[in-house]
């Protein structure tokens, strides 16, 4: 299982880059998590996208409608794919387990289940 040291700390990843326990999850980690997926600094703006998706699967248990996103957050329609440009890539950020087959087609735009 890969392992990402950042500022004295290690990170387990597994081998897609999603955190291993979400609860290890914070501020700290999230940077560390986006610089590993090279989306650069880790803005206010961003960090705001990141926070409402781990409070969604946080009481939800699943991956939140991306046209909610960012209306929930105050931000422009597409907030995500501007500072993102891939959902999956905001939602291992956030430290979030791997969402099933399923959601990730449909946010891939290859339909859910059938």
């Amino acid at each position: 299982m890969p392992v990402i040291e950042y500022s004295g700390i290690r990170i387990e990843v597994d081998d897609e880059g999603y955190l291993t326990d979400h609860c290890a999850w914070n501020p700290t980690v999230a940077r560390a998590l986006a610089e590993r997926e090279d989306v650069g600094e880790l803005t206010q703006e961003k960090l705001d996208i990141i926070l409402f998706m781990r409070e969604y699967y946080l009481q939800y248990h699943a991956f939140p409608l991306l046209r909610g996103v960012c209306r929930r957050v105050n931000q422009p329609k597409d907030c995500y794919q501007e500072a993102f440009m891939d959902p999956l890539v905001a939602w291992r950020i956030a430290g979030l387990p791997k969402p099933d087959e399923h959601v990730i087609a449909e946010i891939r735009g290859e339909g859910g289940v059938v």
